[in-house]
């Protein structure tokens, strides 16, 4: 058999293997989000902890942003702000609206992991409000009462500066 055929044999043999991968990685993807959830909901924080972390090294935004509200509150991890503001980060950055959200909690009203930034804060809330659906309307609601708390103690050239951040804004991928 000469090289051109094994090449387009192996072409075949890949590109049906990823036609049949494709839909099992996803169905993958939501079965054990959908059994990390649980095992949260059922208190079992290891097995959510070990399947967000994961999901959220192959650079899952949602388990990303699951597994930094555990490091935020210290459920099932220590509780390690610094590590909940880095996936938060993360998440954020490819345009995960809860991240978003809690990233811009963090600048704005946290506990000093990252340091007040009320620009920052001001500009991921910007974000996290446009990207909330329907089905997300009081995660949504708050996040404008927090930016409007947020506002009230920023000076024109602040908001106009966070106003700049937000447009210029792109989401990462990864």
């Amino acid at each position: 058999m000469n090289i051109r055929k094994l090449l387009t044999i192996a072409a075949t043999v890949l590109a049906v293997a990823v036609v049949v991968a494709g839909p099992v990685a996803t169905q993958t993807l939501e079965t054990e989000m959908r059994q990390a959830a649980g095992a949260y909901e059922r208190k079992d924080m290891a097995t959510a902890v070990r399947i967000w972390k994961v999901w959220a090294e192959k650079g899952n935004a949602e388990a990303r942003t699951l597994l930094g509200a555990m490091y935020w509150s210290g459920e099932g991890v220590p509780r390690n702000h610094a590590e909940a503001a880095k996936l938060y980060l993360l998440a954020a950055n490819q345009g995960y609206a809860r991240a978003q959200n809690d990233i811009g909690f963090m600048y704005g009203f946290g506990e000093g992991i990252p340091p007040r930034d009320d620009v920052e804060a001001y500009k991921w809330l910007t974000l996290a409000i446009a990207g909330y659906t329907a089905k997300n309307q009081d995660r949504r609601d708050q996040a404008i009462k927090d930016k409007a708390a947020l506002t009230a103690r920023m000076t024109k050239a602040q908001i106009v500066e966070a106003e700049k951040r937000a447009k210029a804004w792109k989401a990462v991928t990864h």
